[in-house]
């Protein structure tokens, strides 16, 4: 089956599947399925959008309500997995996965689902240290602190993930494995990203939580984004006895906007007898259901247990006969319902609730699957907890641990707030944007439109030789993209003009001490990405 990858989606569902009609009506193909590697920005209404991590500025509606309200229906079914510029209170709703719009799954913070046989699993959100071994302890409405850290990796869903033993074909994430960058092209990188040479140096690029997933899971095929950048890697894996060694093919795209490689097609072969069906994967659903007890709605630091002597439990892989006990909960139907109900109103063009208040509803598609299977429903758990801790202690210091016996996390720093270098994609998606809209179509861009009128063909991904001596297994070529249009116009501010320059101002300030003198306040200058001089005096105010 052919399967459409898609980088930083922000919002612009409309333009991701009128590229995809048009390259199925030029190269006579179908897709059968599209991949959103984060940044997916579910935004039904004006609530939704004050939970999301971005400059009040682009606080705009976007295209998803439409598919949220039923005024459009996706055209291919979609999967994707949650970034850092999110919805999050919508997101977390569906905590174990569901659909946000008939024909669009989300997820979940984790999850592993099937499709025509093929196992594609993914993790939500960006790794950040200081949140990654605390509960999902967040609730709307959501102050500077837990705005952001709502959406940063938990170590729970990394333990989940690590009971798998069945193999993965697909994975999604939305920042890179730490360390993938030195599987590729690494100098091609660099001259598209200079910024970030010292953190390819020191090998801190990316999230050394995907990186243990990547390593445990060697799934064939590995996408992600956020870092606004195709790059291809091939990841060569230790054999295992008796066992040629595993590779896993990487790639990474960017963002939907003019002459920016965003989406990639490619040939993966689906099981001969498997269902046309979206189908829950039964090892996932029984670790979900073994692991349950070891769910957190506090922010208090936490590890999951390991064969140190001080747990009675570590090993939360299932057995065969807990396969079987899942299958019969489900009555041995492992099709997922098609039961999206829609939880809050639709955004109304014609009449814009300015002071809409974000909402948090239980979801009936996460009610009924906790209650088939025994589950936690954790967002309604930490909505009955008062919201203590969400608003009060969401952006408190990381505790001591000694209380809990634990032992400090594997990951004792901050990688990516901790770092010398960064991104400019990274320091509030403003800038970028800024630019890219504003700047004057550059001269040498004549050839990408042939005087016949027709687009300029692309060139084909081509994969670098992995660091070895197995030959790299090709991709489809990416096939040619339709003339490039600007990103979907905004539509006017959903915030009153009297609040927008302060709710800009209190999102733009730093808030927490990840980097710099704790003590200032430094409001995020409007600059260009070709500065990058700039850039080395200028805080990370988008968080990632």
């Amino acid at each position: 089956m052919k399967i459409a990858v898609e980088g930083c989606c922000h919002g612009e569902l409309d333009k991701i599947y009128d590229t995809i009609a048009y390259l199925e009506k030029k190269e006579g193909v179908k897709v059968d399925l599209l991949l959103c590697c984060g940044d997916f920005q579910a935004v039904r209404n004006e609530g939704d959008l004050k939970c999301m991590a971005v400059p009040a500025k682009y606080r705009t509606m976007q295209t998803f309500y439409k598919y949220y309200s039923g005024e459009k229906k996706a055209p291919i079914l979609t999967i994707f997995v949650g970034g850092n510029h999110e919805a999050s209170n919508h997101l977390q709703e569906l905590s174990y996965g569901g659909w946000v719009a008939p024909n669009i799954y989300y997820l979940g913070y984790a999850g592993v689902i099937r499709y025509r046989g093929v196992r594609i699993g993914g993790i939500s959100g960006i790794f950040k240290s200081h949140d990654y071994r605390r509960g999902h302890h967040e609730f709307p409405p959501y102050n500077p602190e837990t705005l952001r850290s709502v959406y940063h990796v938990r170590n729970i869903e990394v333990f989940k993930l690590k009971q798998i033993r069945m193999p993965v074909d697909i994975f999604l994430s939305h920042d890179w494995p730490r360390g993938i960058c030195h599987h590729g092209p690494t100098e091609e990188l660099l001259r598209k990203k200079k910024f970030l040479r010292q953190d390819v140096e020191s090998n801190s690029l990316g999230s050394p939580a995907a990186a243990e997933l990547l390593e445990h899971l060697q799934p064939t095929y590995w996408f992600s984004a956020h870092l606004h950048v195709k790059f291809a890697a091939l990841k060569k894996h230790p054999p295992e006895p008796n066992a040629a060694p595993r590779v896993t093919k990487f790639l990474s795209l960017d963002k939907c906007l003019p002459y920016r490689e965003f989406l990639q097609i490619l040939d993966v072969p689906e099981r001969a007898g498997s269902s046309d069906d979206l189908e829950y994967d039964p090892e996932w659903l029984a670790i979900l259901k073994a692991t349950d007890d070891l769910q957190r709605i506090t922010p208090h630091p936490w590890n999951p247990p390991e064969n140190n002597g001080l747990h009675e439990r570590w090993d939360f892989t299932v057995s065969e006969d807990a396969l079987m006990k899942v299958v019969e909960q489900l009555s041995g139907e492992l099709a997922i319902p098609d039961n999206f109900s829609r939880t809050v109103p639709p955004y109304d063009p014609s009449n814009p609730q300015y002071h809409a208040a974000p909402s948090y509803h239980a979801n009936p598609q996460t009610t009924e699957l906790c209650a088939t299977l025994g589950l936690t429903e954790l967002y309604t758990q930490a909505g009955q907890a008062g919201n203590t801790s969400g608003a009060q202690d969401g952006g408190a210091e990381e505790e001591d641990d000694t209380q809990s016996g634990d032992e400090p996390s594997e990951y004792p720093t901050d990688i990516s707030g901790a770092s010398n270098s960064f991104n400019p994609d990274e320091i509030t998606i403003e800038d970028e944007w800024e630019e890219e809209e504003g700047e004057e179509e550059p001269k040498n861009r004549t050839n990408l439109k042939p005087p016949g009128g027709e687009p300029h063909t692309a060139t084909g991904m081509v994969l670098p030789p992995p660091k070895s001596q197995v030959l790299p297994i090709p991709m489809s070529p990416l096939m040619d993209l339709p003339p490039p249009q600007h990103s979907t116009p905004a539509v006017p501010r959903l915030l009153p003009p009297s609040n927008v320059e302060a709710e800009g101002e209190r999102l733009l300030k730093r808030t927490s001490d990840e980097a710099g003198d704790a003590g200032s306040q430094i409001t995020t200058p409007r600059i260009k990405r070709r500065n990058q001089l700039i850039y080395a005096t200028v805080e990370d105010e988008c968080d990632e």
